[in-house]
């Protein structure tokens, strides 16, 4: 397991996605991912993309997705749980 911090979640998130004036200093682990980030459907279809990219990680169907995000915190664990970069 690599150890995966909520400011490496959230920089990466804010690298790739048009985040537009959030606040990340507000943002905590147990924050909505997808109404604390002003995030909609397409979003979420980047941030399967990224979890590829950066991580290595491929999201295996909605069932999971759902899970892994509903809150930010959720996304880093499953992050930590599965990365393999």
């Amino acid at each position: 397991m690599i150890k995966t911090t909520l400011d490496e979640v959230k920089k990466v998130l804010e690298e790739n996605l048009d985040l537009g004036a959030t606040d990340l200093t507000e943002i905590n682990e147990d924050s909505p991912l997808f109404q604390s980030l002003g995030l909609d459907s397409l979003d979420a279809i980047e941030i399967v993309v990224i979890l590829r990219k950066y991580y290595g990680i491929i999201i295996e169907n909605m069932e999971q997705g759902r899970e892994v995000f509903k809150t930010i915190g959720a996304l880093r664990k499953f992050i930590e749980q599965n990365r393999t970069k």
